[in-house]
């Protein structure tokens, strides 16, 4: 297993980086706000320091085999979602459609959360409303977007990624 993975930023791009995990160095996209100490909700902001630790994981059963990992990954359902809204109770935790609080919906028509996993920022113990919400690690568009404040990585990385690391896998984002 990987214990460590690095991110930084891409040489002249602020919102693509380059993960580093064992041997392999990925190409990602980042933030719209590139990485950052000082996350709020809705910033575009990568948070940077760390670590953040892989929790468990999403997949689109009907897009694809469950990924080859140690994770916990369970499949998206339709219903699935994932509140962002600082004032209520469920902020930046898993919920149910339909849910009347602002929220992402993590069975997309596109296929960024076709494999999704869910990072450490800001959960229990020490949850910090307006601290940020939904730090994922996900599929990137082609180009490498700009993300909402996630981390994005292609289909193929992403998979050879997941059968390396466990939730003791630190990543680290660098400022």
């Amino acid at each position: 297993m990987i214990a460590t993975v690095t991110l930084h930023r891409a040489p002249g791009h602020r919102q693509r980086g380059v993960l580093k995990a064992g041997p392999r160095v990925l190409p990602c996209a980042l933030g719209r706000g590139g990485p950052g100490v000082l996350k709020r909700e809705g910033d575009g902001v990568t948070p940077a320091g760390g670590p953040l630790r892989p929790l468990w994981g999403y997949w689109r059963a009907d897009r694809g085999p469950r990924p080859t990992t140690a994770l916990r990954m369970i499949p998206t359902r339709a219903d699935d979602g994932w509140c962002d809204a600082p004032a209520h109770p469920a902020y930046n935790r898993p919920v149910r459609l339909p849910f009347a609080a602002s929220h992402e919906t993590m069975w997309r028509t596109d296929a960024l959360y076709d494999i999704c996993i869910v990072l450490d920022w800001n959960m229990e113990p020490g949850r910090a409303r307006d601290r940020g919400s939904a730090i994922f690690a996900h599929l990137a568009k082609d180009g490498y977007p700009p993300t909402e404040g996630c981390i994005a990585l292609a289909r193929r990385d992403m998979v050879w990624l997941l059968a390396r690391i466990d939730r003791r896998t630190q990543v680290s984002v660098s400022a």
